[in-house]
């Protein structure tokens, strides 16, 4: 299916790896050109010449910067002042008890991942109602409705994800232009794999059956218990970016394995 996404210009931040390199592996395979972003410009570079070996016909960009910085997203509004798509991924999380969670990280998972995504937007949503169309999508978590306990802060990040986008959604009513968070279930990123292995590496569980044993035992609620692979976040978030998602906003879209209980 052409998802109608040729030549549009779409920024995913944190796209070196893990669940935004997937989203913008499926955006460029959809015909997007798009513009990789992380904090080393060596792995943006890498990424970039990926995206252009495998999707020659688009023209992928780099823009190595931390956004959490304010002065890093200057220099990115200056090099790139226009966007279709903003795809808000960049984010970090840690499993943390409570009670060691200090002020500084709070205010550290604040910045990296409501306040970055917040600047972006507010940048670059007036462009996007000018020509009326855009997609802004925030990617949150099952987190966000449903903390685990496991790490508090990262869950409080993505809940404040679903009330911004809300709430932008509100500025564009009557538009092309949509506003939505994305809340993917536990997904077998790179981080997520240390994160197993941290979790098992002095357990007699083997590697193999990792996976298994934490969904059953940390994520029971599941109903395909197993882990999530990126590329499926990828090709949902291609299409709510497409001009044929246009039905909806300010939704809070639930990719997650059937994790949080749905009451009817």
């Amino acid at each position: 299916m052409d998802l109608g996404l040729k030549n549009k210009r779409a920024l995913v931040t944190g796209s070196t790896k893990g669940i935004g390199k997937a989203i913008a592996i499926e955006l460029a395979r959809e015909g997007a050109n798009v513009i990789i972003n992380g904090r080393q410009p060596d792995d943006v570079a890498k990424v970039v010449n990926e995206i252009q070996e495998m999707f020659r016909n688009t023209k992928p960009e780099g823009a190595p910067a931390d956004l959490a910085d304010s002065s890093a997203r200057e220099e990115l509004f200056r090099g790139y002042p226009e966007v279709d798509i903003l795809v808000n991924n960049m984010g970090i999380f840690q499993p943390m008890s409570y009670w060691d969670i200090s002020d500084e990280t709070w205010d550290k998972f604040f910045k990296v991942n409501v306040m970055s995504g917040n600047a972006l937007s507010k940048f670059y949503l007036p462009h996007m109602l000018e020509q009326d169309f855009g997609r802004i999508i925030f990617i949150a978590s099952e987190e966000a409705l449903m903390p685990s306990g496991e790490m508090p802060q990262y869950s409080m990040t993505k809940t404040m994800n679903l009330s911004l986008a809300k709430s932008l959604s509100k500025l564009t009513k009557g538009t092309q232009v949509t506003v939505n968070t994305i809340m993917p279930g536990s997904t077998l990123t790179e981080g997520v794999q240390e994160m197993l292995e941290n979790m098992y590496h002095d357990s007699s569980i083997a590697p193999e059956d990792w996976e298994a044993d934490f969904m059953k035992n940390h994520r029971p609620l599941s109903q395909i218990q197993r882990l999530i692979r990126p590329e499926e976040i990828g090709r949902f978030t291609a299409f709510v970016s497409s001009p044929f998602a246009s039905s909806f906003s300010g939704a809070a879209l639930r990719v997650d394995g059937g994790l949080v209980p749905t009451i009817f």
